[in-house]
């Protein structure tokens, strides 16, 4: 059967990381699901560089790579960034309690998780920047990401066995960082006071 190859969500900006488009990889699927690589990543020449097997990998988030791809692992909860060579860089952050929607790169940032499910983050070029440290965290914007201590996770809709619920996350204590990771502030506020206070754009 003929190969298919399909483009899937786009999650790296060349024109916004100001990187050159010739510096990244192309990835494409095989939606028939009948070849043993179900992702095959090619150079901006058509030649193949990396073979995603289907044996270890189930998904892939990405249509281009430049330093990182994020994947789906078939022995591995969560999604996971990996490397050309597919070594594994790091867990990326789930943005959405219960569904599958990894982090995407904000300003250069992505949010990663530990064992712990402690949030940190990681550049675009896949170097972990501010480790793991924080319960709850914004993306960054202009330069600041909100973030949270001493977190719980919050029924808001809806009750019932069979309902769909979704959570809200509510702090003890709230503040923002830097891109170095520094807490610049840190206190008893609302996420919606610290938005405010930073003049957070309102549906961030």
């Amino acid at each position: 059967m003929k190969l298919v190859l399909s483009i899937i969500a786009l999650t790296l900006s060349a024109s916004l990381l100001g990187q050159k488009p010739e510096d990244f990889l192309t990835i494409h699927q095989d939606t028939t699901d009948t070849r043993k690589f179900g992702y095959v990543i090619i150079n901006q020449s058509g030649d193949t560089v990396i073979r995603l097997d289907t044996a270890k990998y189930y998904t892939c988030f990405d249509d281009t790579i430049q330093y990182f791809a994020i994947v789906g692992l078939k022995n591995k909860k969560g999604w996971w960034a990996i490397d050309r060579n597919e070594n594994l860089l790091f867990e990326v952050y789930n943005t959405s309690y219960g569904e599958p929607s990894p982090d995407e790169l904000t300003n250069g940032m992505i949010r990663i998780v530990d064992k712990k499910g402690k949030i940190g983050f990681a550049n675009f070029k896949g170097k972990i920047a501010i480790k793991p440290q924080f319960e709850a965290a914004t993306t960054f914007y202009k330069g600041k990401a909100i973030v949270g201590r001493q977190c719980k996770q919050v029924l808001w809709c809806c009750k019932g066995d069979n309902a769909d619920k979704h959570y809200l996350t509510k702090c003890t204590q709230t503040g923002y960082i830097d891109k170095k990771g520094q807490v610049k502030e840190m206190g008893d506020y609302t996420l919606e006071q610290m938005q405010k206070k930073l003049n957070w754009p309102p549906d961030d």
